[in-house]
């Protein structure tokens, strides 16, 4: 159970942790203040005391009056020392509290309430017993449709753990590890344990069994006696005991396996409690000391790792431990079979909702006061969290068939459902519907815009618009809506009369215009930048309608006006449906633009309207003065600063502004009169100036930002999706941002990759979607992994086979299987044709073979919802083993036949690289037991908070306008609104968190940005994903916040990781790694770790060459930090020469003005100083040298043997034999003279001893020595 007052959970439960700074933050006051006085009590937080019946007896708790009792009681049973209570109210000063703390009278600081214990109810007792099995430990896996293996990972702790254990290790040993990043191969790939969770020890066993009795349920005559339930109890000492669940608590009875006698048991043995918890420490001596050893180890970790989600579904990993590791293990539990009654009751009664009812008087709520805002947003956002996972669960059983249609006569993709109260269809062209439109393909993308739209709606929140809930699940290639049930939708009309009350009926042919709902409509179309326009039915008529003539009205039988079918609330791209020239057609006609492209478009309007007003009334002045013109013109244009600002505020005006869209345009309407054909024909000019306005302006600004690093660069499919969303660009125009970022060549080499890849996979999911849509359930992982092997593993083997069991193709008939037909050229082929007509670019022929395998497979399986076993996945020949190993491991080449079974074991103990199908013998990619699971993936319509928005908005702008008080007040106010309103787990929370730490570390207030920093990284890896590309930005700025306050390995630990995650979700070469790297070389100089410091600054100087080229401001920079990390890694030479080329780069693009340019001067001049120095005190020592060799015999110099090249002496010869050794530098003085000019360059011999004191691994070239970042 989480506490939705999340605050009082850090502070409790971890006391002894960093926590309370984030209590603070949370409430915006110090907790340790004396909060005696009254004085902002209604605001702030005060403390009070609980008075319990048990020990501890009583318990401190700070409380806000905003708060609800819900909040004080959950509080209560999330204290440590209180766990055990469950069924209870709170009292003051004899009456119970009931709502809001602030309607209880006389409630102030140190005011004590009363805890009573109340009656338990069946529920009550099912609900404690959940309760305390999760609580000791005892409630083992379980197993969800909807939540996969492994949702809501965090590795957060496991990485910060690795460094503290490391340098724990480093004490008793000898071999030091001074650093994380030691030893770091920039070329070599990631490993995949990087995104898996580590083995954790088991945690301290507190109880053997914890379920219900094979008695349970009581008889009716008990029942009337208060019996509630019958358990079973076993503890570590090996006693079973059989408990009574009694309205007045639990107690002992003297039942056995044999023998029903469900009252208590006599005296010694006569165990009673009000909670379980209680009786099982009675019961079991070794209990209290388990259970305190089992929190202890829950609080090692972090909180958040472990919380349980509330309002948000947690993220489900493509990649996870395989079935049979011990993370997987399937444990025996006979309480799992039993959890469904636990929560549901026995006839599953408590889990049916009347959805649409409670969705419509939620938003009917007051919402006048900020209290009522709280609670009607934070009852909105519980409210959609639960009918999401509710009808994603329903959605999953409708997929696999095992809910009944209530038509099952129909066809298919026709039939409806209704399960838990929530009405289910495919999104599907079942019945014609859109025929016209692109049929399925059609009916497909206008069941995901409709969910948008809905979003949209909600988001706005017009008083007296309501809209159903609605969820669109992918799921094994299906597309299924459940929504829930509008009251008349069903409802059978009066001859004459339509299903629908506004909009069009039947197609176009009918048009309805009920009045009710002009007024809601037009307000809906104003946020929309909708026109209103007319629209004509099959007899001509003419029908003024508010919304496009495809969204429609209900007028329910509640009296609600609902608004449906909102897949049409923009126009239409028409200038992508005219680009189609002699191209295949686009898969259907529901190309609309982006509402984020209306609004962008509306507002680059005003802003030219209000320019072109301002320069219309400058003009007018101007001419009206009689005076100097020129001069009042000039006043006009250079006033002071401040007057300007006011003037401007003055002269904004919009209100002669207007511009709307009409959505049905190009749609088919015909207009009649020659007034409505103009007015149709300026409609249509202002769509398709929207429409250049995405390709001629968005675009080219878009690449533009990427090109010269304005945008933050897309690291993998997902982060491109938003990207491109947030600027209202759509998918579709993947192909022409392909040609756009070709078109600039190598600084967007990693962009054009990117984009290229997203088609492929895009194109992909698109095939195997075709092919799973009709596949029964059992033969979908088999489809699956023959789809991947003929996409990612043809060269493994060129004709791979699917692995289907024999029983399941005797059972299903085989136009079923038309999957097993597909080739890796017939694939290859359809994924070109895929991408020829959804994104009109055409890939180039040996595409296939320059893949990114893994990348690639992460992308496909994100997008299938496919969770992978972990393995290392052969792509490649070269990676196979050996073609000889089959020999060797037949006994043939000198091995015995012993040895080979050795050898298989060991590789099968290592994970094979490749499988071997059943069917065929043939090595493949994959097999069908890679496929661990299938997640849903879900979209919904939940609307955001508006207030803690406008509060977080507030907030940033006065921090803007340096009111530095106001704005953290009204941030810490709005982080306070989220936390209400989100609950902790939440994206909407990982969004605030990393915001906010970037603000306090803006603010200096250093501390804080950490704390906030490490929540963001945590709620990012359970909400988003542990490889997102969000993930890693909260890695990267947790790492510099943690560094600058001075704790710079477990920085550099975060830096390792987060380049580990860059690896597998992107590759080399990313253009963001550049300063990634260079913040780990500016670390490690921290350390003074000068050699690790300068090779990554090298690496980083690679990489921007690549992308910058050699002559730019960004190489140079790099240079001028490459060169200070040469000097202090003794490399004085090498320093000059790179800070002369930083200084040549600075002198000819910027000029000899300017401050790069001259620092540089300034370094240079320096840096030659030192060398110049240091090379003079080289040649004073040499020189001595010189005169103690001529002292001995000369002959040895000439005679002694050289050591081979490559051949490096060894590291223990001591300084006298140094006087001996010809491999020391004999130069004359001249030579070192040239030496310290720079005109020689070192020797063959000397560049041997410079290269074995670098790193191996850097020996390339750098252009290979870069390849993997």
């Amino acid at each position: 159970m989480q506490s939705p007052n999340n605050k009082m959970e850090l502070e409790k439960e971890s006391p002894q942790s960093d926590s309370q700074t984030v209590v603070k933050l949370v409430n915006g006051h110090h907790t340790d203040e004396d909060h005696d006085g009254d004085e902002d009590q209604n605001e702030g937080l005060f403390q009070i005391s609980v008075k319990l019946p048990h020990d501890p007896y009583k318990i401190q708790v700070m409380v806000s009056l905003q708060e609800q009792v819900q909040d004080l009681c959950q509080s209560v049973v999330e204290f440590p020392r209180t766990f055990q209570y469950t069924c209870f109210h709170l009292e003051y000063n004899g009456n119970r509290i009931c709502d809001f703390l602030s309607e209880v009278q006389g409630l102030k600081a140190n005011s004590e309430i009363v805890l009573i214990e109340d009656p338990y109810t069946e529920k009550e007792a099912r609900m404690h017993v959940i309760r305390v099995r999760e609580l000791i430990g005892a409630a083992g896996d379980r197993v969800d449709n909807l939540h996969g293996l492994s949702a809501g990972l965090s590795l957060y702790d496991s990485v910060a753990a690795e460094e503290s254990s490391e340098g724990s290790a480093q004490k008793g040993s000898s071999r030091v590890k001074d650093h994380p990043l030691v030893g770091y191969d920039l070329n070599a790939p990631s490993p995949l344990q990087t995104i898996l969770p580590m083995a954790q020890p088991l945690p301290p066993r507190t109880i053997k069994s914890i379920s219900l009795s094979h008695w349970n349920p009581p008889p009716y005559s008990l029942r009337q006696k208060g019996h509630l339930l019958y358990l079973q109890v076993t503890t570590n000492e090996g006693e079973q005991h059989q408990i009574t669940a009694h309205v007045s608590g639990f107690y002992v009875n003297k039942c056995s396996n044999s023998k029903f006698d469900p009252f208590p048991r006599p005296a010694p043995k006569n165990h009673s409690a009000h909670s379980l918890l209680t009786l099982i420490s009675h019961l079991s001596p070794s209990f209290d000391a388990a259970f305190q050893a089992l929190q202890e180890s829950n609080g090692k970790k972090d909180p958040l790792t472990i919380f349980p989600f509330q309002n948000a579904v947690p993220n489900s990993p493509w990649l996870v431990s395989p079935c049979a590791s011990a993370l997987n293990t399937h444990q025996p539990d006979i309480t799992r079979s039993q959890e469904n009654y636990l929560m549901s009751g026995v006839d599953n009664a408590e889990t049916l909702r009347d959805w649409n009812e409670e969705f419509q008087t939620t938003r009917e709520l007051p919402h006048e006061s900020a209290i009522d805002k709280v609670y009607r947003e934070r009852l909105t956002s519980k409210l959609f969290a639960d009918y999401n996972d509710a009808a994603a669960r329903g959605a999953v059983l409708v997929a696999r068939g095992d809910v009944a249609p209530l038509n099952p006569s129909e066809a298919k993709d026709a039939q409806i459902f209704v399960y838990n109260n929530i009405f289910y269809s495919f999104g599907a062209d079942g019945v014609s519907t859109f025929a016209s439109e692109g049929g399925d393909e059609a009916a497909r993308v206008a069941v995901g815009k409709d969910v948008m739209g809905i979003q949209t709606v909600n988001q706005l929140d017009i008083p007296g618009l309501y809209t159903p809930g609605t969820v669109v699940v992918d799921y094994i290639g299906k597309r299924i809506v459940g929504q829930s049930i509008v009251p008349g939708i069903f409802k059978q009309r009066q001859p004459g009369e339509h299903q629908i009350d506004y909009g069009g009926v039947e197609g176009k042919e009918f048009i309805a215009d009920h009045p009710d709902f002009v007024p809601v409509f037009e307000k809906l179309s104003k946020a929309l930048r909708i026109k209103k326009h007319p629209v004509w039915d099959k007899e001509g008529k003419r029908h003024d309608l508010e919304g496009s003539v495809e969204t429609k009205g209900l007028l329910g039988t509640d009296g609600r006006k609902y608004v449906l079918d909102l897949y049409r609330i923009a126009p239409l791209d028409v200038l992508w449906a005219e680009d189609e020239g002699n191209r295949e057609n686009y898969p259907h006609r529901i190309a609309i633009l982006r509402l984020e492209l209306v609004e962008s478009y509306w507002r680059s309007k005003m802003s030219q309207y209000e320019a072109d007003r301002r320069r219309v009334n400058r003009a007018e002045k101007a001419h009206e003065d009689n005076g100097d013109t020129g001069a009042e013109v000039s006043k006009i244009q250079k006033p002071s600063e401040k007057g300007e600002d006011a003037l401007d505020q003055e002269r904004v005006d919009i209100s002669g502004f207007s511009l709307a869209l009409n959505p049905d345009v190009f749609s088919g309407q015909v207009p009649l009169t020659d007034e409505e054909k103009r007015e149709w024909a300026r409609d249509e000019n202002d769509v398709r100036d929207a429409c250049g306005y995405l390709r001629n302006k968005i675009l080219p600004e878009l690449i533009q930002g990427l090109h010269d690093g304005d945008v933050g660069f897309p690291m993998d499919g997902q982060s491109l999706t938003q990207l491109l969303h947030k600027r209202g660009i759509n998918i579709r125009y993947l192909g022409k941002l392909a040609d756009l970022s070709r078109e600039k060549g190598q600084r967007l080499q990693a962009l054009t990759m990117l984009v290229i890849q997203e088609m492929i996979a895009r194109a992909f999911k698109h095939v195997a979607i075709r092919y799973l849509r009709h596949l029964p359930f059992p033969l979908s992982t088999s489809c699956t992994t023959h789809l991947l092997n003929c996409l990612l593993g043809a060269e493994v083997n060129p004709s791979p086979q699917p692995d289907i069991d024999e029983w399941m193709t005797e059972m299903y008939p085989s136009d079923e299987l038309a999957f097993k037909n597909v080739t890796p050229a017939a694939l290859k082929t359809e994924i070109e044709h895929q991408v020829k007509i959804r994104y009109r670019f055409t890939l180039d022929n040996e595409w296939s073979n320059s893949l990114r395998h893994l990348q690639l497979l992460r992308d496909v399986a994100i997008k299938l919802g496919l969770q992978l076993a972990a393995r290392e996945y052969v792509f490649a020949k070269s990676q196979l083993p050996c073609q000889d190993q089959t020999s060797t491991l037949n006994g043939i080449n000198g091995s015995s036949h012993d040895e080979g079974k050795k050898k298989k074991k060991k590789s099968s103990d290592n994970g094979s690289p490749s499988r071997v199908t059943a069917n065929s013998g043939a090595v493949t990619t994959f097999v069908p037991d890679d496929i661990v699971n299938v997640v849903p993936l879900v979209k919904d319509a939940s609307p955001r908070s508006a207030l803690a928005e406008e509060a977080w908005e507030a907030g940033r702008i006065s921090l803007e306008q340096n009111h530095k008080q106001v704005g953290q007040e009204l941030i810490l106010e709005s982080l306070s609104l989220h936390e209400q309103i989100y609950g902790s787990l939440h994206p909407e929370m990982a969004k605030l968190y990393h915001q906010l730490s970037v603000l306090y570390y803006q603010t200096e207030e250093k501390e804080c940005a950490v704390e906030l920093a490490r929540k963001a990284v945590i709620v990012t890896e359970r909400t988003l994903g542990v490889d997102s590309a969000d993930t890693i930005l909260c890695y990267l700025n947790l790492s510099l916040f943690e560094h600058h306050v001075g704790h710079t390995k477990i920085a550099l630990a975060y830096v390792r990781h987060a380049m580990d995650l860059w690896k597998i979700i992107n590759g080399s070469n990313h253009p963001d790694s550049i300063t990634t790297m260079n913040n780990a070389a500016v670390m490690l100089q921290k350390l003074k770790q000068y050699h690790d410091s300068r090779k990554w600054f090298e690496a980083s100087l690679t990489v921007c060459e690549e992308l910058f080229g050699r002559q730019s401001i960004n190489a140079a920079t790099i240079l001028f930090q490459l060169a200070q990390a040469l000097a202090l890694d003794q490399g004085s030479k090498a320093a000059v020469n790179r800070m002369r080329d930083a200084y040549n780069i600075f002198l000819n693009e910027l000029g000899p003005n300017d401050r790069n340019t001259k620092e540089a001067e300034s370094w240079l001049e320096k840096l030659t100083l030192n060398a110049v120095s240091i090379a003079k005190h080289a040649k004073d020592i040499q020189a001595r040298r010189l005169r103690r060799i001529n002292l001995s015999t000369l002959v040895l110099l000439g005679t002694k043997p050289q050591p081979q090249v490559g051949r490096s002496l060894p590291e223990t010869t001591s300084s006298r034999n140094d006087v001996n050794n010809p491999h020391l530098d004999t130069r004359s003085i001249d030579e070192l003279l040239k030496f310290i000019e720079g005109n020689e360059s070192s020797s063959p011999r000397s560049k041997q001893k410079k290269r074995t004191t670098t790193n191996p691994k850097v020996r390339g070239s750098k252009q290979s020595a870069i390849t993997s970042l």
